[in-house]
């Protein structure tokens, strides 16, 4: 009797260890699914921003939303047992990863990252200038990866730069950042802009041109409204082999190929400037881009306004409007009534 009371004392325990064997081996084994990176998820570069007084829980909830972790739950689970805290700051995340060497990333802080704002029209050197200044990449090289023909030649860009493919944004690198990298992410991040507008049929060729006439209208355009207005401007210019006539260009001329300072106006031996960028004695396009267009220019080019006007002119210099006319005489006419002195 003793004996039986024994033995069923000691399968009761067997039965409550296999169980949790089998709870810790199921547990163990979730653990190490989820811990894991997705398996689905591309090999690339993300950024990924930790907000101020944000908690483990929104962190985890925002990964999983963009879909570098599996589960959130065990991002809180850990996050509970490393007990380390979670640092506000914008990191890079190399992806794919798993939930620890993220967690690794965003506790130790050492992918903190430099905000970089490139504004629209600024051309290949001004770019430069702007990463030397914030200490991600030196201005030389730089400008030896805008011009680095493998580059050029992966992303089937028909030019011996970059120029005009550098997307201006918002953007986070680490300082002492190759400079090869910080092109690829621009022109990524510009091809991402692009092929959200633009026709998927588009040969690189023809692309470019959509990108050095989109550099002209961003540097010629004041008022959102009026770029696609400018656009067909152009279009219709080319249309009938007159000449772009664009002061933009000649600008360029003097302030990237010259070197001179920016001119307050343009004089009329500015436009006699004997160079394959003046469009006022060369028609059609210029041989490259003269700046590095925004979504707007980029969107006014793919989409411009049906018209059929041949000229503009600015008629506010406050407020950056202008004056549409479809003929020579209206356009001279326009300067006397509408432009403000």
């Amino acid at each position: 009797m003793i004996f039986h009371k024994i033995l069923t004392v000691i399968l009761k325990i067997l039965v409550v260890l296999i169980g949790l064997g089998f709870v810790f081996s199921a547990v163990g084994l979730c653990a190490a699914i989820n811990l894991n990176a997705p398996p689905d998820i591309e090999k690339r570069d993300s950024l990924f921003e930790v907000k101020q007084g944000e908690s483990a829980s929104i962190i985890g909830l925002r990964l999983e939303d963009a879909g570098f972790i599996k589960s959130r739950w065990f991002w809180y689970i850990l996050n509970r047992w490393k007990e380390e805290p979670l640092k506000a700051g914008s990191y890079r995340l190399e992806l794919p990863a798993t939930q620890i060497e993220i967690y690794n990333v965003l506790t130790r802080g050492k992918q903190m990252l430099v905000k970089v704002t490139i504004p629209e029209g600024l051309t290949v050197t001004k770019t430069a200038r702007v990463f030397a200044e914030a200490a991600v990449c030196e201005e030389e090289e730089f400008l030896q990866a805008v011009e680095n023909t493998d580059l050029l030649a992966h992303y089937f860009v028909p030019a011996s730069s970059f120029e005009g493919y550098l997307f201006p944004d918002t953007y986070f690198f680490e300082e002492h950042y190759p400079a090869e990298r910080v092109v690829q992410v621009l022109v990524d991040n510009f091809f991402k802009h692009f092929k959200e507008i633009a026709d998927d049929k588009l040969s690189p060729r023809e692309i470019f041109e959509k990108v050095t006439l989109a550099s002209i209208v961003e540097r010629e355009y004041r008022l959102e409204e009026e770029a696609p207005v400018m656009a067909s401007v152009f279009f219709n210019r080319m249309k009938i082999n007159m000449a772009l006539q664009s002061c933009a260009t000649v600008e360029y001329i003097i302030t990237e190929i010259q070197g001179k300072p920016h001119p307050e106006v343009l004089l009329t031996q500015d436009t006699k400037i004997r160079d394959p960028y003046n469009t006022y004695i060369y028609k059609g396009l210029p041989p490259a881009p003269i700046a590095n267009p925004g979504y707007v220019a980029l969107n006014a080019v793919l989409n411009p306004a049906p018209s059929d006007y041949l000229y503009f002119r600015l008629i506010d210099p406050s407020s950056g409007k202008h004056y549409f006319s479809k003929t020579f005489d209206s356009h001279i006419e326009a300067g006397k009534l509408y432009v403000k002195r």
